[in-house]
């Protein structure tokens, strides 16, 4: 992984899950030692702000770097940034149930909902590199982990629980992406590399095969 713009990008997007995962937690205990105008209460919330915002802050850099840095995949590109925008807005309603009426956070629908858009989004990172098997392991068990985040709900856990499993499947998949990288057992094209171009076309998500350009040396 020599591009150092795709090494921050999917260091940032680690970081920033693990981020989401800490504030699931911090939800748990929140709402375990909740007491109505308690300082206490009002300091893990604001806690829990802080971490959010620290989270939501690394994704949005990552977002960035990674949409910049790597070439084409438009259906990953702006995936990664719905599900950013998804979970900020779930998380600010979470910690703000209390004061709004048409939030849910014991609803079946916006469990499963919830964990499959975040699914989905994670399935199109298979846009990076759709040949590897051990790349397309990886997200298959990602995706598993963000799925079984509903059934949090059906065990009668609020929506931290489907945050919290979501954050996990992409922090996973995001170390797992840089640990094939390391080992070179996946290959991502970026703006700027010289050894070769690689192009997609935009017919379907995953069924394009990259054609590889190369210069023809010219005859003296």
């Amino acid at each position: 992984m020599n591009n150092p713009r795709l090494r921050n990008a999917l260091r940032l997007g680690f970081a920033g899950n693990l981020l989401f995962v800490l504030f699931g937690f911090v939800c748990y205990f929140y709402y375990k030692t909740y007491e109505h105008g308690s300082s206490f209460s009002k300091t893990v919330e604001v806690i829990a702000y802080f971490i959010e915002v620290g989270g939501f802050g690394a994704l949005i850099i990552s977002d960035f770097l990674l949409s910049t840095t790597v070439r084409m995949r438009n259906y990953m590109k702006i995936g990664y940034s719905v599900y950013i925008v998804l979970e900020s807005v779930m998380m600010y309603f979470e910690l703000n149930t209390m004061d709004l009426d048409f939030y849910q956070p014991y609803s079946l629908g916006l469990a499963i909902v919830h964990s499959i858009i975040s699914a989905a989004v994670c399935f199109s990172f298979l846009q990076l590199d759709p040949n590897r098997s051990k790349f397309e392991m990886l997200i298959i068990i990602c995706v598993g982990v963000m799925l079984g985040g509903m059934f949090g709900n059906i065990l009668g856990i609020r929506i931290y629980f489907s945050i919290i499993a979501n954050a996990i499947g992409f922090a996973v998949m995001f170390y797992g992406i840089m640990f094939l990288l390391s080992r070179e057992e996946m290959e991502i094209d970026c703006h700027g590399d010289k050894a070769q171009v690689v192009e997609y076309h935009s017919s379907t998500i995953f069924d394009d095969e990259p054609v590889v350009k190369t210069k023809k040396k010219k005859k003296k």
